[in-house]
């Protein structure tokens, strides 16, 4: 159905999605803890909002820190005018 929501853990799922949208695992730099190479968690659409705090990251360390911090995926595949949607967001696991 357009516009609805749906939540995943799902490492395949995530990434379907995040590149059928062009879209590049990231870090936002300097959110790091000591040791850990990735902070808080960003996607990144290139050329849509560029933030340069953003760093891109590989899926291996994305999926580490998603499942390290216990996060779930919420996403939108269609707008509710049956547009592909790029809204997400990252949620606790806890929650869903």
């Amino acid at each position: 159905m357009a516009g609805e929501s749906h939540t995943t853990t799902d490492h395949d799922t995530i990434r379907r999605w995040v590149e059928a949208r062009d879209g590049l695992p990231a870090t936002v730099r300097g959110t790091e803890s000591r040791g850990e190479h990735a902070g808080i968690l960003r996607i990144e659409f290139p050329g849509v909002g560029n933030d340069e705090k953003l760093e891109q990251i590989g899926w291996d360390e994305f999926f580490d820190k998603f499942d390290e911090s216990d996060l779930a995926f919420l996403y939108q595949d269609e707008t509710k005018g049956g547009d592909t949607s790029r809204f997400f967001k990252f949620v606790s696991r806890t929650e869903h």
